[in-house]
């Protein structure tokens, strides 16, 4: 009679065992970023929206204060309705750009790539320079404009003139998810839907475009999230009048010292991104669910 516990244990299978090891070895490789973010970027966002609910009282009194204060509110909608404005200029743009480099030939489909990087290989600071020259009354841009008959506009200082010096910057955030969106698509659906009777502005429309939603999902989503925390164009591009709600965020913590109502805005900025990334990981679920 042999006991249970005498019995010899099967051994692990090879290929279990590389898959845990592989596992393993995946963990311990992000270690170190996972610890970079934790360390500077959730424990100051953890620590400014703690004090939002400590100080000065404990309880929800700053954010109470926030949405009970009309300015405040307007700082927030102006936020919003500007970063939405500059995501639908980004994408109406930057969509056929994206298209338009995968059409190409590889040399051109290089230097098209190379074109929309380049701004990103200058500081953010010294474009916005080069934008406040372009739109400050008598620049290139207002001139422009005078001589095709729409007269003196102001652009510095005004929501027009950072909603420029924004599409600008985020353009090459939402061209490169495009592309890379419609690089993975087989272009020969589109000719089978010729070879179906489709003509080609159907075949785009019906096959082709349903098939980049999230691409432009993902490129709307990065955009948008990233102009409602912009700063420094909304400062140099702007006026106190026109404010972005970072803009508040620095004033109240970096010259007012008050942390607490600083925490609660930035507790709603990060409300609002939360949202819409919720919103839309449920369209790219229900897109994908779609496909099934």
């Amino acid at each position: 009679m042999t006991l249970g516990w005498n019995r010899k244990r099967p051994a692990p299978r090879p290929a279990q065992s590389r898959g845990r090891r592989a596992g393993w070895t995946g963990l311990l490789m992000t270690l170190p970023a996972v610890a970079f973010l934790g360390l500077f970027f959730f424990y100051p966002v953890f620590e400014i929206l703690l004090r939002s609910f400590t100080e000065p009282r404990v309880g929800f009194g700053n954010y109470s204060n926030f949405l009970g204060n009309e300015i405040y509110r307007t700082v927030l909608r102006r936020t919003v309705t500007v970063s939405a404005i500059v995501t639908l200029l980004v994408l109406t743009m930057g969509y056929p750009y994206a298209y338009l480099a995968i059409v190409a030939s590889p040399g051109w489909r290089l230097t098209l790539l190379i074109i929309v990087t380049l701004p990103l290989w200058i500081s953010l600071l010294v474009r916005n320079y080069a934008w406040l020259v372009l739109l400050q009354d008598g620049g290139v841009v207002t001139n422009a404009l005078t001589a095709v008959g729409l007269g003196h506009v102001q652009l510095i200082g005004s929501n027009v003139g950072v909603a420029i010096g924004m599409t600008q910057v985020m353009l090459p955030f939402a061209v490169l998810p495009l592309f890379s969106s419609m690089l993975r698509i087989d272009r020969k659906l589109l000719l089978a839907a010729a070879s179906l009777g489709a003509t080609p502005r159907v075949a785009f429309a019906r096959v082709y475009l349903p098939l980049t939603i999230p691409g432009v999902v993902a490129a709307s989503t990065l955009v948008f999230v990233l102009c409602l925390g912009f700063y420094i164009t909304p400062a140099m591009l702007g006026s106190p009048q026109n404010s972005f709600l970072s803009q508040l965020v620095f004033l109240q913590v970096s010259q007012l010292l008050n942390w607490g109502i600083g925490g609660a805005m930035a507790g709603v900025l990060v409300c609002v991104a939360a949202v819409i990334l919720g919103s839309c990981t449920w369209v790219l679920k229900r897109s994908r669910m779609e496909k099934v």
